[in-house]
C-alpha cells in the first residue's frame, strides 16, 4: 500500500504541475503576442526590430537561442544552446539534455549516465560529438554523459526526425553535441570558474570531509595571420573532485521461480516453464539480499581543444580534441543473507508472484570491498570544407574515438558459523540464522533477525573466508571517415547533397576472477582482530520510508588482503582468456543522396528535404570454447570439470538497410509552422550483444549419469547474427512562435517496429571428454513480430514580459511526452522461448517488458526569474517506470521505478566580468528503485542525497 500511495502522489503532483503551468503559459501568450516578435524577412526595420537587438544573457538568452535553433531547423529538432560557453543549466551534459522536451535521464550516484528520447532507451538513439560517433566503456552505444562537463559545450540538439545526411542509428532520435568553433565566437574570451561542493551524505561518514570542488578554465581567441588568413584557437580544462556516497540495498542478479507447494529445508525447488504453465504455484526469490554502505571518490580531468584555420574565403579547416579521464572508487561494506532461497516458510505471495514476506534461515555474511574504475576517453577529429565554386561545397572529415575502462574489485567475505572466532559456540549454535523478511511496508524490505544474533558483533563472522580479486576491462575504438558534397541549384530544388561514410568499430570486453579460500581458524581470528573497523556512517538509511538496518560489523579490506596474503593486490590470474569474453569488429559503409527544396503548396510556403541512405554493416565476432573433462566417479557416476584448454571460433554476419526520409515544413502563418516527417530508421545492437561468448553453468554435485545431465545451462553472452531494430516513423508537429521568448509546440508521432528480440534455444556442438555433444544453447535472436508506438509531446515556453515590473522577469518552460507501445521484451530465463528445431513457442512464467528505457510519461518544468543582476531557476523532472536492459543481454528483466527530481540555481552578477552561482541538486532526495524480474520484487534501492555547489566565475574579453 505504501508503494501505491507514493506512486499515486508522484503522478498526481506531476500531472497537476503540468496542467496548471501549461494553462498559465498558454494564457499568457495572446496577451503580448507581438512582444519581441521578429520581423518577417525583407520588411523595413521597425522600432520593435531594433528593440530585438538588445543583448540578453543568462537563462533567458539560453531559452531564446534554443527556440531560434528549433525554428531554423529543417527537421523536428529540440535544442538547448547558448552563445556563451558555461551557460548550459547543469553539472554534466546529461543534466542539460534532461531539460529538452521528450528527453529523460538514467541517473546513478555520480549523475546522469544515459539518455532516453521520447520514452525509448538509450540503445535506440545515436549520439554524435561534432557529427562523429563516440565510444563508451559500457559495452553499448549510449554515451556516458557523466564523462563530459557541460561547461565546455555550447549547443546540444536532439533530432526527433531523421534526414539522409545524418549518421544512421536513431530509431528514437539523434543527440548532437557541439563544441565551439573559435572563429565563430568572433572575440577573445578568457573564463575561469571555481566551484565548491557540499555533500550532506558525506558529512554522515566519520573522518570524511563533505566538501569537494570543480575548477574550469577556458580560452578562446582569434588571430589575423596576414597572407595565411585567420586562425582561431580554443581550449578548455576541468578538474572535478567530489564525493558521492551511496546507501544501497540490493539482491543478486539471478532470481529463481520457487515451488510454493513444497516447503524445502534447503534451497527451494525450482519450477520450470512447463510446470508453472500446468498450474504449479510459484514465487520469485533471489539468491541473496544485502545492504551496502559506500564511501566514494570521484576524480575527473577533462580537456577540450580546437583549432580553426581559414587560409582563404573558400577553405575552412577545423581540428578538435576531447580527452577525459575519470578515476572513481567505492569503499564498500556489505551485510546480508548469503542464501536467499534457503529454508523459506510461511511465504506470502503477491499478484505478480513476488515474495511479499517469508520466514527463512540463512548464512549471514559481511563483505568488505574496494572497487576502482579508471576510464579514459580520447576523441580526435579533422574537418576540411572547400568551396571550389560559388555553388559547390566539398567537405572531408575523419574521426577517432577511443574509450578504455578498467574495473578492479577486491573483496573479502566472512560468514557466520556455529563457533565464533575463539572457537566458542554462538548462542544460536548454527551457521544459519533464523530471520523474517517483509516487503509489504515499502520498496525497502524490513529484516528481523533472531534476537540472539547481533549483526554488529565482529566475533560471529568466523567462517568461509574468501578473498576475491575481479578485473573487468572494456576497450571500445572507432575509426571513421566521411566525404560530402553540396551543390546549390535554382528553382524548386535548392540544393543537392551526396556523401559517403566509412567506420570501423572494435570492441573487446573481458572478465577475470581470482578466488582464494582460507580455512585456518587461527589465521581468521588474527586477521579479524587486526582489521576491524567501526560502522562508518551514522543515520544509515534514515531517509528511507522503512529503515532496514542501522549498522553491522565492518572490516578494512586492504588490511585483510595484507594480513592474509602479504600484499594488497595479488594481481589477475595471468590468463585473461575466457569463454564469456567479447571480441567484436563492426565495419560500416554508408552512402546517401538528399535534396533540399523550397516552394509553395496550395499557396502555402513549404520547404524541407527528401533523400535516402544506404547502410551496409559487417560484423565479425571471435570467441573461445572451453574444454571440459569427464571425471568418472567411484560410484559409476560422472562430473564435469573445465580443463583450461580453449578452441577459437569465428562468426560473421552482414546486413544491408535502406533508410528513406522526407521532411516538410509549412509556414501556414508568419508565426505558425507545421512540420511533417516520414522516415525509416535503424538502431544496431550493442557491440557487447554481438559477441560470440558463452556462459557455461555446471550442475552442483557429482552424481550424474550423463554429460547432458551434468550441464545446468549454456547461455550465449551475445549473438553476432543479431540484426538492427528497424522502424517506419511518422511525425506531425505544430509550432507557434509568438515572440523570441514564447513557443508552443505539439508533436504527434508513430513508430512501427520490426526486428524485435526473443530468446531461442539452438543445439551447438561441444567437445567434452574427447567426444562431440549437441547441447542446447539459449541466445537472443530477432523475432518476426511487429510492434507499434504512439506518442505525443508538448512544449510550452514563455516569459511573462507583459506583467508589470518586477514580475516581467518571470518565465517558464514546460515539456511533456506521452508514449504507448505494445513492444515485448522477453526474460531469457523465464520468458517465452522458441525451440529453433521445432519452431514451437513455450510460454514463459514472467510477463514480457516493453522497450528498454520506455517510460509512458516524461515531464519537465523550468521556472526562472531574472531581475537586474539576480537570476533564479528551478528545474523539476519526472519520469514514470521503465524497463532497463542489462548491458549485453536480457538474462533477467529489470524495471526502474518512476522518480521525480528537483534542482535549483541562483546566480548574482557582480559586474560585467564576474558572477557567483549557487546550485542545489536532487533536493527531493529521490531514490533509485529497481525491481527484478517482475514489478514489486525489489532488486535494488539507492539513496544519493542532495548536493550543493557554490561557484565564482570570471570572464575577461
Amino acid at each position: 500500500m505504501a508503494m501505491v500511495s507514493i506512486r499515486a502522489c508522484v503522478r498526481a503532483r506531476a500531472l497537476l504541475l503540468a496542467g496548471v503551468s501549461i494553462a498559465t503559459a498558454l494564457a499568457a501568450v495572446p496577451a503580448r503576442a507581438q512582444d519581441g516578435a521578429p520581423a518577417p524577412a525583407g520588411t523595413p526595420e521597425t522600432e520593435q526590430s531594433r528593440e530585438d537587438r538588445i543583448v540578453v544573457t543568462g537563462i533567458r538568452e539560453t531559452i531564446q537561442t534554443s527556440i531560434q535553433s528549433k525554428r531554423d531547423s529543417d527537421a523536428i529538432v529540440d535544442a538547448v544552446s547558448s552563445k556563451e560557453i558555461g551557460e548550459l543549466p547543469g553539472q554534466s551534459v546529461g543534466e542539460v539534455i534532461a531539460t529538452i522536451t521528450g528527453a529523460s535521464i538514467d541517473r546513478a550516484n555520480y549523475g546522469p549516465t544515459e539518455v532516453s528520447i521520447r520514452g525509448l532507451g538509450s540503445g535506440l538513439s545515436m549520439t554524435t560529438l561534432n557529427r562523429r560517433e563516440a565510444t563508451n566503456g559500457s559495452g553499448d552505444r549510449a554515451v556516458n554523459f557523466g564523462q563530459f562537463p557541460s561547461e565546455l559545450f555550447n549547443a546540444i540538439k536532439i533530432y526527433k526526425t531523421q534526414q539522409a545526411d545524418l549518421i544512421e542509428g536513431g530509431v528514437a532520435g539523434l543527440i548532437e553535441l557541439e563544441t565551439r568553433k573559435p572563429l565563430d565566437h568572433r572575440r577573445r574570451q578568457i573564463q575561469a570558474e571555481i566551484k565548491g561542493n557540499l555533500n550532506p551524505y558525506q558529512d554522515r561518514i566519520a573522518g570524511r570531509s563533505p566538501y569537494g570542488y570543480r575548477a574550469t578554465a577556458s580560452y578562446i581567441d582569434q588571430f589575423d595571420i596576414g597572407a595565411l588568413g585567420r586562425l582561431g584557437i580554443s581550449i578548455g580544462y576541468q578538474r572535478n573532485d567530489v564525493n558521492d556516497p551511496v546507501e544501497r540495498f540490493y539482491t543478486s542478479t539471478t532470481w529463481f521461480t520457487c515451488n510454493a507447494a513444497l516447503v524445502s529445508t534447503t534451497n527451494c525447488t525450482e519450477v520450470t516453464r512447463q510446470q508453472g504453465n500446468a498450474g504449479t504455484p510459484y514465487y520469485h526469490a533471489s539468491n541473496s539480499y544485502l545492504y551496502r554502505q559506500m564511501i566514494t571518490s570521484d576524480l575527473r580531468n577533462a580537456v577540450f581543444g580546437a583549432v580553426q584555420w581559414q587560409p582563404s574565403p573558400t577553405i575552412d579547416v577545423n581540428l578538435d580534441l576531447q580527452y577525459s579521464r575519470r578515476q572513481y572508487s567505492e569503499q564498500r561494506n556489505d551485510f546480508g543473507t548469503a542464501e536467499g532461497r534457503y529454508n523459506l516458510r510461511n511465504v506470502v505471495i503477491g499478484d505478480n508472484h513476488q515474495m511479499l514476506s517469508a520466514d527463512g534461515s540463512a548464512t549471514m555474511q559481511t563483505v568488505s570491498g574496494l572497487f576502482r574504475r579508471d576510464e579514459k576517453y580520447l576523441g580526435l577529429g579533422g574537418n576540411v570544407e572547400w568551396k571550389p565554386a560559388d555553388r559547390l561545397t566539398v567537405t572531408a572529415d575523419f574521426g577517432y574515438s577511443h574509450t578504455t575502462r578498467l574495473d578492479i574489485t577486491r573483496q573479502v567475505r566472512l560468514r557466520t558459523d556455529p563457533f565464533d572466532i575463539y572457537g566458542v559456540r554462538t548462542p544460536i549454535n548454527n551457521q544459519r540464522i533464523p530471520y523474517h523478511v517483509d516487503f509489504t511496508q515499502s520498496f525497502l524490505p524490513a529484516f528481523t533477525y533472531d534476537p540472539r544474533f547481533d549483526p554488529t558483533d565482529h566475533d560471529v563472522f568466523s567462517d568461509d573466508a574468501r578473498l576475491t580479486r575481479s578485473q573487468d576491462g572494456r576497450d571500445d575504438e572507432i575509426h571513421s571517415a566521411r566525404l560530402d558534397a553540396s551543390y546549390k541549384l535554382d528553382g524548386f530544388l535548392e540544393r543537392i547533397d551526396i556523401g559517403g561514410r566509412w567506420a570501423k568499430r572494435k570492441f573487446f570486453g573481458y572478465s577475470n576472477d581470482v578466488n582464494i579460500d582460507q580455512n585456518d581458524l587461527a589465521v581468521d581470528r588474527r586477521v579479524n582482530l587486526a582489521c576491524r573497523t567501526p560502522f562508518p556512517e551514522r543515520n544509515f538509511f534514515a531517509d528511507a520510508p522503512s529503515r532496514g538496518i542501522a549498522g553491522y560489523a565492518t572490516f578494512d579490506v586492504l588490511c585483510q588482503f595484507r594480513n592474509y596474503l602479504g600484499t594488497e593486490d595479488p594481481g589477475n590470474s595471468g590468463d585473461l582468456r575466457a569463454v564469456e569474453n567479447s571480441d567484436v569488429t563492426e565495419e560500416t559503409w554508408a552512402g546517401y543522396a538528399m535534396a533540399t527544396y523550397s516552394g509553395r503548396f496550395a499557396g502555402i510556403p513549404v520547404r524541407g528535404n527528401f533523400g535516402v541512405r544506404g547502410v551496409h554493416t559487417q560484423v565479425t565476432a571471435r570467441g573461445l570454447r572451453s574444454g571440459l573433462d569427464v571425471i568418472n566417479n567411484s560410484d559409476g557416476t560422472i562430473s564435469l570439470r573445465a580443463n583450461g584448454s580453449f578452441t577459437d571460433t569465428r562468426i560473421a554476419a552482414g546486413t544491408m538497410r535502406w533508410l528513406p526520409s522526407v521532411n516538410a515544413i509549412f509556414d501556414v502563418a508568419p508565426r505558425m509552422r507545421v512540420r511533417a516527417g516520414v522516415y525509416r530508421a535503424m538502431s544496431r545492437p550493442a557491440p557487447s550483444a554481438l559477441g560470440a561468448g558463452r556462459t557455461i553453468t555446471l550442475e552442483v554435485g557429482n552424481g550424474f549419469t550423463s554429460v547432458t545431465d551434468a550441464i545446468n545451462s549454456i547461455i550465449a553472452t551475445g549473438s553476432p547474427r543479431l540484426k538492427p531494430t528497424m522502424s517506419w516513423n511518422g511525425d506531425l508537429a505544430f509550432e507557434y512562435y509568438a515572440n523570441k521568448d514564447t513557443l508552443f509546440a505539439a508533436t504527434a508521432y508513430y513508430k512501427r517496429f520490426s526486428g524485435g528480440k526473443i530468446p531461442i534455444t539452438t543445439d551447438e556442438n561441444f567437445t567434452i571428454g574427447g567426444q562431440d555433444y549437441a547441447v542446447p544453447v539459449t541466445q537472443t535472436a530477432n523475432s518476426n513480430d511487429k510492434a507499434d508506438l504512439y506518442g505525443l509531446e508538448i512544449t510550452a515556453s514563455n516569459r511573462f514580459s507583459w506583467l508589470p515590473h518586477p514580475l516581467d522577469g518571470l518565465g517558464v518552460k514546460l515539456s511533456y511526452n506521452y508514449a504507448w507501445s505494445n513492444y515485448k521484451t522477453q526474460d531469457i530465463r523465464y520468458g517465452d522461448v522458441v525451440d529453433s528445431g521445432t519452431g514451437n513457442l513455450i510460454p514463459g512464467l514472467i510477463p514480457p517488458a516493453g522497450l528498454s528505457g520506455y517510460s509512458k510519461h516524461v515531464f519537465s518544468a523550468q521556472a526562472f526569474y531574472e531581475i537586474g543582476p539576480i537570476s533564479l531557476q528551478g528545474i523539476y523532472r519526472y519520469r514514470s517506470r521503465y524497463y532497463q536492459a542489462f548491458t549485453s543481454d536480457n538474462t533477467q528483466l529489470r524495471y526502474v521505478e518512476g522518480n521525480n527530481t528537483f534542482d535549483a540555481n541562483l546566480s548574482y552578477r557582480i559586474s560585467k566580468i564576474a558572477d557567483i552561482r549557487f546550485q542545489a541538486l536532487n533536493l527531493f532526495n529521490a531514490p533509485r528503485v529497481e525491481y527484478m524480474p517482475v514489478v514489486g520484487s525489489t532488486r535494488n534501492v539507492e539513496y544519493y542525497g542532495p548536493q550543493y555547489f557554490l561557484s565564482f566565475r570570471v570572464r575577461l574579453r
